[in-house]
């Protein structure tokens, strides 16, 4: 398999987990705390380099450890949510850039991991992001109706007698497997456009829960391939093309739901109530 082979599997796979759990993020309002985790990461992935570790390894124990302190950050008393995310974004990207001036002589230029090198991913990357996919699959699989509870009525959720954080942190979890993931396409900076992005303009379009969670990794996978193409055919970074197309389908998404909102008629799609969405 080529160099430009291995990359276009790679941006396959990676814009459908970005995609699968961007709509999750989308869905329940996540998007600060996803941005939060995509540069949170840095560090770990500057401290995986310096001790000569694969970089996803790096990036996944610095998620799972960012997780944590907004879990503990969002439940003490006059604090909350936000703050955890803004608390975790600017401590953990000021300690990488920290890191990276402590340790001249990294072995990975410190580009490749706030814009991502597509073209330099290995085999090794293609089995975390393989494996990434197929344990967001699962998760959604077993736990796509809580989550969906949880996600349209929190309230409901704990007084049916269920308790919030178990879902939350299987969501922050996920969040975090799609941010290491992502890493070697499109960096810590550019991962949250290849998460939101996508999951957004599948929301603005598609009328039904389960259309949103079928095309947003559509058009995740789409956003990588033509990115990566964009970059072979016009000699630019693979990671900002990546994440240019990626918020260009969502401005085609808004687009289109503008021309819907002015032809009503020809273009009505009914909407999914959380009623429904949950029954489902």
């Amino acid at each position: 398999m080529s160099y430009f082979e291995r990359a276009l599997v790679a941006v396959v796979v990676i814009g459908a987990v970005s995609g699968l759990v961007g709509s999750l993020v989308v869905l329940r309002k996540r998007v600060f705390f996803a941005q939060a985790l995509t540069h949170g990461t840095f560090p770990g992935a500057v401290a995986a380099a310096a001790l000569g570790v694969a970089v996803p390894i790096g990036a996944a124990v610095a998620s799972v450890v960012l997780v944590g302190v907004m879990l503990l950050v969002s439940r003490v008393r006059s604090q909350g949510a936000q703050v955890a995310a803004g608390i975790v974004l600017t401590g953990g990207f000021a300690l990488g850039a920290l890191l990276q001036a402590l340790l001249p002589d990294l072995p990975i230029r410190a580009e490749s991991f706030l814009i991502g090198s597509i073209l330099t991913v290995t085999e090794a990357d293609l089995l975390v992001s393989g494996g990434v996919l197929l344990v967001v699959v699962a998760a959604f699989a077993a736990f796509g109706k809580e989550l969906l509870f949880s996600t349209f009525d929190p309230q409901g959720y704990r007084s049916a007698g269920y308790r919030g954080w178990p879902m939350e942190t299987l969501a922050l979890a996920l969040v975090a497997a799609a941010v290491v993931s992502s890493l070697p396409a499109v960096g810590a900076i550019l991962a949250i456009a290849l998460i939101a992005a996508p999951a957004a303009a599948a929301r603005l379009l598609m009328p039904t829960v389960g259309w949103i969670v079928l095309v947003a990794p559509l058009i995740g996978a789409a956003s990588g391939v033509a990115g990566l193409v964009i970059s072979r055919e016009f000699g630019v970074a693979a990671g900002p093309a990546i994440a240019l197309v990626a918020c260009g389908f969502f401005l085609l998404a808004l687009a289109a739901r503008g021309v819907r909102r002015v032809h009503p008629r020809s273009l009505h799609v009914p909407v999914e109530t959380a009623e429904e969405a949950i029954a489902r």
